[in-house]
């Protein structure tokens, strides 16, 4: 437990640096627990999330960075390799391909390019998977774009 505490620490004073390096990306540490972390990052531009900025909640595992954070959306996203409901990614590298070389900070970056470039042949939001894999990224984009607004827009007035 340690040596994850240490890698987190160091992840933690990385990050302080990096704000203003990484404008996308805004991580943060729960003050009481360095194992819950919590980022905001902004959805990829010429994409339907353009102009959201997306919640996902970090638990740390203490066997970190031996194995994987679990990272959810906070934030209602419709993607297929988000379950809609619960918010969990299906991504390669927070399951199986997984390495020690892996940071908080580069977990956002790789869900942000998943954001941009979606893999509906492994969908946990069939609705949203099924309408890509048929050719219908049109709807796809209008329902995507309608929950960004809904979700993950400031509010006007």
């Amino acid at each position: 437990m340690q040596a994850s505490r240490a890698r987190l620490f160091k992840e933690y004073k990385e990050v302080q640096r990096e704000k203003a390096v990484d404008p996308d990306i805004q991580l943060s540490c729960d003050d009481s627990n360095i194992f819950k972390w919590t980022a905001l990052i902004k959805g990829p531009s010429e994409t339907p999330f353009e102009g959201g900025v997306f919640q996902l909640a970090f638990s740390v595992p203490e066997q970190y960075p031996l194995q994987p954070p679990q990272v959810r959306f906070l934030t209602k996203i419709f993607h297929p390799n988000v379950h809609f409901k619960t918010g969990e990614i299906c991504l390669d590298i927070l399951k199986n391909a997984w390495s020690p070389a892996w940071t908080l900070q580069s977990v956002c970056r790789a869900i942000i390019a998943l954001m941009a470039h979606p893999e509906p042949d492994s969908p946990l939001n069939c609705d949203s998977g099924n309408l890509l894999r048929s050719g219908d990224v049109r709807g796809y984009q209008s329902m995507a774009r309608m929950y960004t607004k809904l979700a993950a827009m400031p509010k006007k007035g």
